[in-house]
């Protein structure tokens, strides 16, 4: 699978029409381009970021003013996580428009189907960590819109153990957001790859 993933993003053989703007305007790769700015960008800010409440907001403001290029990191990987959203979005909606998703083709668009789910959820988590008013108070509704939905309860019991900002609940989607959605989006993503190949979709001569 990793050998396929590889292969589709460094193919031996491109033809010269496939290198032309068409009606899919390569929407998927611009995803993963934004997807690994997000990543790297991240990392960077990992060095900074504190993950507790009395000092996360701190550490953002640090971050801008003492860290050298600091401010154009986080505002990289701010714009990078919008792009991120944006081309996700108009790739599932060419998708739709132009009948990929249908056989043999299914079980990837339900692939992708959950990796703009995760890619929503990545970027809800991450709203809440620099702990402004901002972000606590867009995190509060929609956790409240959270737990109108069937099992809401439940999940907003494990996401938020104590209250919205508080240690644990920082804690918890501070990793939710820099290391299990990462990996189950890049998991999917090299699965996502993998299926485009195996079904032929783009690089039909290989």
């Amino acid at each position: 699978m990793f050998k396929d993933f590889i292969k589709h993003l460094f193919p031996r053989v491109v033809l010269k029409k496939n290198l032309r703007l068409s009606y899919t305007f390569c929407l998927g790769g611009l995803a993963f381009t934004a997807l690994l700015s997000l990543l790297l960008s991240g990392a960077l800010l990992l060095f900074h970021y504190q993950p507790v409440p009395e000092r996360a907001y701190a550490s953002i403001l640090a971050l801008e003013r003492d860290v050298w290029g600091g401010s154009y990191i986080r505002n990289l990987h701010r714009f990078s996580s919008h792009l991120f959203l944006v081309f996700i979005f108009l790739h599932t909606v060419r998708v739709l428009l132009t009948g990929a998703y249908q056989r043999p083709r299914h079980f990837n668009w339900l692939i992708g189907c959950a990796l703009m789910l995760l890619s929503v959820f990545s970027g809800y988590t991450g709203y809440l960590l620099p702990l402004d008013q901002l972000a606590y108070w867009a995190t509060q509704t929609g956790m409240e819109l959270f737990r109108s939905l069937p099992l809401g309860n439940f999940l907003y019991g494990v996401l938020v153990p104590d209250q919205v900002g508080g240690v644990s609940s920082l804690l918890r989607f501070y990793i939710l957001h820099i290391t299990i959605l990462p990996m189950l989006i890049m998991g999917l993503s090299g699965l996502h790859f993998y299926r485009v190949r195996k079904n032929r979709g783009v690089l039909p001569y290989l």
